[in-house]
């Protein structure tokens, strides 16, 4: 019995921690290491004097994480070609029935603020998320990280003016991000690249993330002729038995493509203005293994 409830307990917050560890990390399969080695932890320990086992939780799974990042920092610098976190399907469902915490959850998982994240210390990256997306008190926080409550204001406000000064403006209205996934994919299968680039901003990106495992810009596009040519030359040369599913990916709208069946890239875009700003194309084999079919 007390197993079971043990077990019971970490499944009710495991999507919690979960949130943390990839906002963290960036990545599906070192989150769930990490959440794992989280249970590993709380199943083994006596928890006969934990009140809040959320709180406990969050505090194990987030320091785990520190950890992980502070013995990777160079897991970029190797890296081959732009870099994008591994796609990460989210449906927050009746789970988040409040729109604006809904809105806040998936701004703090999108593709853009994640690549922002990248940037800030590992205790930096730990307190704008617990703090941004989950709504920690400062003090809790504190805690947390067995700092003071001062010096974790310091870090959460250098973190937000760090994350403010350099995330993209983006708009994330569902229905107008849908239009245009739907309209810039009609436009690229009939190769109209006139079509395409009524669709782009003038200063559209595109940042295709391979890490030397398969076909992608090893540059970021920076403009939308740049863009378009590449996207319509894509298309000419075709993928094998190219079908297309769409999904909520990273809190927005996105599409999986698939060539024989097996995931071959994840594209997704940012809207603006009522064109698309930028354009995230995920190849990398290894990072599109959690959206394998069964």
């Amino acid at each position: 019995m007390a197993t079971d409830t043990a077990t019971d307990v970490f499944e009710e917050h495991r999507p919690v921690l979960m949130g943390v560890a990839y906002r963290m990390l960036g990545r599906v399969a070192d989150a769930e290491d990490i959440v794992q080695e989280a249970w590993l932890r709380w199943s083994a320990d006596d928890r006969s004097d934990v009140r809040e086992p959320r709180g406990y939780l969050v505090r194990v799974t987030t320091r785990l994480a520190i950890d992980r990042l502070r013995h990777a920092q160079s897991r970029h610098e190797a890296y081959v070609g732009p870099w994008l976190p591994e796609p990460y399907v989210t449906d927050f469902g009746d789970s988040v029935p409040d729109s604006a915490e809904r809105a806040v959850l998936a701004d703090s998982v999108s593709l853009a603020v994640l690549v922002v994240l990248e940037s800030l210390s590992p205790l930096e990256r730990a307190v704008f998320v617990l703090r941004e997306a989950f709504g920690y008190p400062y003090a809790d926080i504190a805690a947390v990280l067995d700092r003071g409550e001062p010096a974790v204001r310091q870090l959460a406000g250098r973190a937000r003016k760090h994350v403010e000064e350099r995330r993209p403006r983006y708009e994330v209205d569902p229905a107008e991000r849908r239009d245009l996934t739907e309209r810039f994919l009609a436009a690229a299968g009939e190769g109209d690249l006139e079509g395409l680039m009524s669709l782009l901003a003038p200063d559209a990106r595109l940042i295709g993330d391979s890490g030397g495992l398969a076909q992608a810009p090893l540059r970021v596009l920076d403009s939308a002729d740049k863009v378009g040519r590449f996207v319509i030359g894509v298309t000419r040369k075709g993928v094998p038995g190219l079908s297309l599913r769409f999904l909520e990916v990273n809190g927005g709208f996105a599409v999986l493509a698939l060539s024989e069946g097996k995931p071959d890239s994840v594209i997704q875009l940012d809207v603006a203005d009522g064109r698309i700003q930028c354009v995230y194309i995920v190849r990398n084999p290894e990072k599109l293994v959690a959206l394998s079919l069964e």
